[in-house]
């Protein structure tokens, strides 16, 4: 391997390493922010200290992720200049003004309202605090808006031109570029695992101290209101994610084959393989478990559809297949394990019975961790599968990596992993002591608002739920 592949070679891990770390805060604090959002608006509706205390004890946490977060995709932004030059200067003026727009709106928004939201319980008026937490969620939906479109349209770029200088420039109208043809799909799919797994880890926490004491309050809303949403967004996600699959074949359909783990085309009929290992070298799955015609069934609704395989495409533009197809299967296995824990939540609440099945609390604390590992499951395939290219079609990325050599970029990595792992992992335990002691279970009395209870006003009230 030469010093410029070493380099590339390096460069690559560098940003799947930062990235995966920074990709697990946003994706938990999009989803916290909204809860969060519910929970006081639920508070300020019923007046019970429930949503109060849970309130509380989940702004805690935010804070930790929120942070957490911000600094990681700082550090991001950095290897745009050091690692990755040649494709900042090529594609800056399509990709610079969407970053720019993120930062202009949603952090803006987000650091405008965020300390009224941590701070001002017992401070401002009630209106003024709820406007606030509305704020900061309505601001991750607004960052998590410009980066997907700014990561989607390096997947299906359209508007844009070629100048003289070889950079990518707009051409005509932004709308074309922001709302390119994978941005929707990409969009809905993003924000809903966002809200998924937030809801396995709200789920998980209710369900650890339900495992202790079933008559916790805090406990018992932080379950049940997680099963509402793991029973009714994942089977809405299974169908998202159809429909970008079916949106990826049509704009990217080399990634599809390295999904589908189509090394042969298929003109009658294509097999969904559900495992095996993918041997690259010999051109085939071994040990394939199939569903004979399944893929075309699924891909084109017609099990006699014919689908290309990657024996039609040159080698040189063949994405990492053995990645790609496992890291796909990890997440529709789990995105299934989630609609079947939401599911028989369903069950266990029909039957009386949500807060009385330890095997189902059991479950939901094994599956807390999972909506993690499908976001960067779902990363790894998304990105992965676009390789060799960085615009898709347009850019490779051999071609957009700094002219820097191997041992700088090796050295940079090391100390990322040392630091990373020192201080998120720091961060990370502290979230699970926070998440280790359970939510408090004082409360007004259900029917009663919590300005009539022993004369307190509802800032005041708020203020002592936590307690």
């Amino acid at each position: 391997m030469s010093d410029a592949e070493a380099a590339l070679l390096l460069a690559r891990a560098q940003f799947a390493f930062t990235i995966s770390f920074h990709f697990i805060f946003p994706a938990f604090s999009i989803g916290l922010a909204s809860y969060l959002m519910v929970l006081e608006a639920l508070w300020l509706k019923t007046g019970r200290g429930v949503y109060a205390n849970l309130f509380r004890y989940w702004l805690k946490i935010f804070a930790i992720a929120f942070g957490m977060g911000v600094v990681s995709g700082i550090v991001m932004s950095y290897q745009f200049g050091t690692n990755w030059s040649v494709f900042s200067d090529k594609a800056g003026p399509v990709v610079g003004p969407l970053m720019a727009y993120e930062v202009l709106t949603a952090f803006f928004l987000e650091a405008g309202f965020l300390g009224v939201m941590l701070f001002g319980i017992g401070k401002v008026g009630k209106g003024l605090h709820f406007f606030a937490t509305c704020a900061v969620a309505i601001g991750t939906f607004i960052s998590a808006f410009w980066i997907l479109s700014v990561n989607s349209w390096m997947q299906t770029p359209t508007g844009h031109a070629i100048n003289a200088a070889g950079q990518f420039v707009p051409a005509g109208s932004w709308l074309e570029i922001i709302f390119n043809p994978s941005f929707p799909y990409r969009l809905v799919h993003t924000v809903i695992a966002a809200y998924l797994t937030t809801a396995l880890a709200v789920g998980a926490v209710g369900a650890w101290h339900l495992l202790r004491d079933r008559t916790n309050p805090g406990a018992r809303k932080n379950f049940s209101m997680a099963m509402w949403m793991a029973a009714l967004v994942a089977p809405v996600q299974i169908f998202a994610g159809d429909l970008h699959g079916l949106n990826t074949l049509e704009h990217q359909p080399v990634k599809i084959m390295a999904m589908e783990g189509h090394y042969d085309s298929h003109p009658h009929g294509a097999p969904l393989i559900l495992v095996g290992l993918p041997n690259s070298a010999e051109k085939r799955v071994d040990y394939a478990v199939e569903i004979p015609k399944g893929s075309s069934l699924i891909l084109k609704h017609d099990p006699d559809a014919p689908l290309a395989g990657l024996d039609s495409v040159p080698d040189d533009r063949e994405p990492p297949v053995p990645i790609i197809f496992w890291s796909f299967r990890i997440m529709v296995g789990l995105g299934f394990a989630m609609l079947g824990l939401g599911l028989w939540s369903l069950v266990a609440r029909f039957r009386g019975k949500l807060y009385d099945w330890p095997w189902l609390h059991r479950v939901a604390v094994l599956l807390g961790p999972s909506g993690f590992v499908a976001v960067i499951a779902g990363w790894v395939t998304t990105e992965v599968g676009r390789q060799p290219w960085t615009i898709y079609g347009l850019l490779r990325t051999s071609e957009s990596v700094s002219p820097i050599a191997a041992p700088a970029v090796g050295g940079s990595l090391l100390a990322f992993v040392v630091v990373y792992f020192a201080v998120f992992a720091a961060g990370t335990w502290y979230i699970l002591r926070l998440m280790a002691k359970p939510p408090q279970p004082h409360e007004t009395v259900p029917d009663e608002r919590p300005e009539r209870a022993a004369g307190i006003t509802p800032a005041a009230g708020m203020q002592g739920g936590g307690h």
